[in-house]
């Protein structure tokens, strides 16, 4: 009887494994979610926002057909606006290799966001190649923003992104990135790290970021060691409410040192933003 629970035992762990090694971490997930961040403007009533982040190109499941299949993903969801939230190159994850970022940017300009797509580096970008991903999203008309904001063209009301450089690797300034916005217009900030959402103010109408990876493998006693956040789980995934200030954390489409997920399957992220 014990031979046979050890042989279930073990034939579950092998399956178990498998499953977060080879299928999971190829799933791609569409979350969508309805926020309503306090003032939003009632002319920017159902701006939908596409969240990109993490891409972690060069991972055994992430070539650049991949990031091909996620950006036609995208492109059939119709957003307004897309945001890319860093971490676009990792050839440091297990069996990974090197990709160069000119063959990564292009799909990414494809997104199909009628008032464009902005972009924020992340810490796997500056520890490997960070001026060669700028380059490539530049050259791919994609704005990369670091402690700089940009107003969005042809939007029925002011509407800003900011971007701040990476929290970790760079030196993020949120002060520095809001100094052009306009008193009064609507405002995006988009962080690779969620751990600047401290220092946001109330004038931003919501916080966009990734990083986490949602923990990558959601079991609890292991997700709350390997979550990259001096706040612990606190900015782990999804929607976060601070004393009225909305964040919103995407765990991503690929996978960080390990090329595993578990219980947390890669995702993009679609906002529909309501007015109050």
């Amino acid at each position: 009887m014990r031979r046979t629970a050890a042989g279930a035992a073990g034939a579950a762990a092998v399956a178990l494994g498998l499953y977060a090694t080879l299928l999971e971490p190829r799933r791609l997930v569409v979350r969508r979610r309805v926020l309503a961040p306090a003032a939003w403007p009632r002319a920017l009533d159902g701006l939908r926002v596409a969240l990109v982040s993490d891409l972690h190109a060069g991972a055994p499941h992430v070539r650049r057909d991949r990031v091909v299949r996620v950006a036609a993903r995208v492109r059939r969801e119709q957003a307004d606006l897309a945001l890319l939230l860093g971490d676009f190159v990792d050839p440091e994850v297990l069996l990974g290799t090197e990709i160069d970022p000119a063959v990564i940017a292009p799909p990414l300009a494809g997104l199909g966001a009628r008032l464009g797509t902005f972009a924020v580096l992340g810490n796997h970008d500056w520890l490997h190649q960070a001026e060669r991903v700028r380059e490539a999203l530049l050259r791919a008309a994609i704005p990369v923003l670091e402690n700089d904001a940009r107003e969005v063209p042809g939007a029925p009301a002011p509407l800003w992104v900011a971007g701040v450089a990476d929290e970790r690797r760079r030196s993020a300034d949120v002060p520095a990135a809001l100094l052009r916005v306009p008193a009064g217009a609507a405002v995006l900030l988009a962080s690779h790290d969620p751990d600047v959402f401290p220092r946001v103010p109330a004038r931003v109408a919501l916080t966009l970021a990734g990083h986490t990876h949602g923990g990558q493998v959601n079991v609890p006693l292991v997700r709350a060691r390997v979550i990259p956040s001096r706040y612990g789980t606190r900015y782990r995934h999804g929607l976060v409410v601070e004393d009225g200030r909305h964040l919103y954390v995407t765990a991503g489409v690929g996978t960080s040192a390990l090329p595993v997920r578990l219980l947390k399957p890669p995702e993009v992220v679609i906002l529909t933003l309501r007015s109050q």
